[in-house]
């Protein structure tokens, strides 16, 4: 993903997703110069104007999901030295990382994210309560984060901001809001200036005034106001703007779904908007009109999140802990990917839901607080039954290393247990068992649902809390009564085994 050369063309960097790493290529010769490890799933990246340093967009949190503070990092790569420089944090609940770009002068980056607030039970969504949408900024002076701004606003959510970049002259930045269909554009140096005024601790003495209103600079990404007076929110006419341009004068805004391009005119951006389709309008699919619908956050109770605000644009997981009203509270559960979620019944990791089918109607109502025709859950359906495996990034020329050949033995093996439960096609018999991985705060012999194992490799973390961080952890530190097959008896490198031939799967 998200190819770039550097400014004299001689050299092409490219981020592999799945690999959690960038390519460094000769563009020249096509050679392979280097890897450079990420922290996880790559997914955007930007060259400062000279390029020497290559800031990363990491998609999801690494991490274990039962800790008080999970969050995606943006990595910094010097590109001279072909190493990370620095792994950048973002505020606690960032996820779901999408653009990223550098300011003109090279002195600042910006990168759109979602912040989750993942602590809380889910009975509400307005003023952002499950997820709010930001623009975190960057200090290429200092290689620390600013600040994260917060891109809604009080009654009007922004959901899914994704393409970001500053006009030529620096004084704005513009971002898209993917699931909302709208273009933000902001006083940059009024931004700045604001950001600056605020101190960094509450004054003492000082009374809060009852608002959300930031009073120093840790208020500033719970503030739904912050941007009030210098940004302009443009309702754009095309469907899913995922990628941006500036030149002569306009905003270039391409939109995913409705096959056009939004032409703004950034002197006069509300009377200025024009659109360029792309082709005939063809006739979605039923399952092409599910993954619009998937995406779109205007579905929602105030446009706050769509489907994607958990389950990413590409309906697999955000890798947090959500406290779901559908089993009681005070038990979060980890989002699960819903790659074959129709094929593998019930849903949910408790099986509280019968089916898929019951789960898209019930998240339309419970986690968007939308009322939507039967016709919105039937093209979801179908959207979600389309969803097919990415091939492991682990694979050796698409087959099994020697590793993993010696792990599908012992997981075919009785007397190790795995085939018993994880079977067929789909690594599931689609029954629930006691596997002994209920937390402190749960009672014990809940019986959880056995899930797929196809495309386990990008699910991390693992386990219906996320308290395991890899699959080998899950055969060893969180399997001493046996229940995730039978392991006890195994070396290290037989569980090592195992693990390479689940995560080929």
């Amino acid at each position: 993903m998200a190819p770039l050369f550097s400014p004299d063309g001689a050299t092409l960097y490219v981020c592999e997703r799945f690999n959690h790493a960038v390519s460094i290529w000769d563009a020249r010769t096509g050679t392979r110069l280097a890897q450079v490890p990420v922290v996880r799933e790559p997914v955007a990246a930007a060259l400062t104007p000279k390029g020497e340093r290559l800031l990363v967009a990491n998609h999801l949190p690494h991490g274990r999901a039962d800790q008080e503070v999970i969050t995606a990092m943006v990595s910094v790569i010097d590109t001279t030295q072909r190493r990370v420089e620095a792994s950048l944090a973002l505020p606690n609940g960032s996820g779901l990382l999408l653009g990223i770009a550098v300011s003109p002068d090279g002195r600042h980056a910006a990168v759109t994210h979602n912040i989750a607030t993942f602590q809380l039970p889910t009975y509400r969504v307005q003023r952002g309560f499950m997820n709010t949408s930001a623009v975190s900024l960057v200090s290429l002076a200092h290689l620390r984060v600013i600040n994260s701004v917060l891109v809604d606003e009080e009654e009007s959510g922004a959901a899914t901001p994704w393409a970001v970049g500053w006009t030529p002259d620096g004084s704005r930045l513009l971002i898209t809001h993917a699931g909302a269909h709208e273009l933000s554009l902001i006083d940059f140096p009024a931004l700045l200036a604001r950001l600056e005024r605020l101190p960094l601790q509450p004054v003492a003495g000082e009374r809060s005034d009852g608002t959300l209103r930031a009073r120093c600079a840790a208020d500033v990404p719970a503030d739904l106001g912050f941007l009030h007076g210098i940004r302009e929110r443009i309702k754009l006419r095309g469907n899913g703007p995922r990628s941006l341009a500036m030149a002569g004068g306009k905003a270039w805004v391409a939109n995913y779904f409705s096959d056009s391009i939004d032409v703004v005119n950034l002197a006069a951006p509300r009377g200025g908007t024009a659109s360029v389709n792309l082709g005939a309008t063809a006739r979605m699919s039923p399952a092409r009109r599910g993954e619009r619908l998937f995406n779109d956050a205007t579905l929602c109770f105030q446009q706050w999140q769509s489907c994607a605000g958990c389950h990413s644009f590409d309906a697999r997981s955000d890798a947090l802990n959500w406290d779901l009203l559908n089993d009681g509270r005070g038990n979060p559960k980890n989002s699960r990917s819903l790659l074959h979620a129709h094929r593998t019944p019930p849903a949910m990791s408790l099986g509280v839901r019968a089916s898929a089918e019951v789960a898209v109607r019930a998240g339309l109502r419970f986690i968007l607080f939308s009322a939507q025709p039967e016709e919105v859950a039937r093209s979801i359906d179908a959207y979600l039954q389309t969803l097919e495996p990415v091939r492991s990034p682990i694979l050796e020329e698409g087959r099994l290393s020697a590793a993993a050949q010696r792990g599908q033995r012992l997981f075919a093996d009785p007397t190790v247990g795995c085939a018993r439960c994880h079977a067929g096609d789909l690594f599931t018999d689609l029954q629930r068992y006691d596997v002994s991985s209920h937390s402190w705060q749960e009672r014990p012999g809940l019986r959880f649902d056995t899930p797929t194992l196809v495309e386990v490799w990008r699910t991390a973390p693992y386990l219906h809390d996320g308290s395991a961080l890899t699959v080998r952890d899950v055969l060893a530190d969180h399997n001493r009564k046996d229940r995730h097959g039978r392991t006890a008896h195994l070396r290290p490198d037989q569980v090592d085994d195992l693990a390479a031939y689940v995560l080929s799967l």
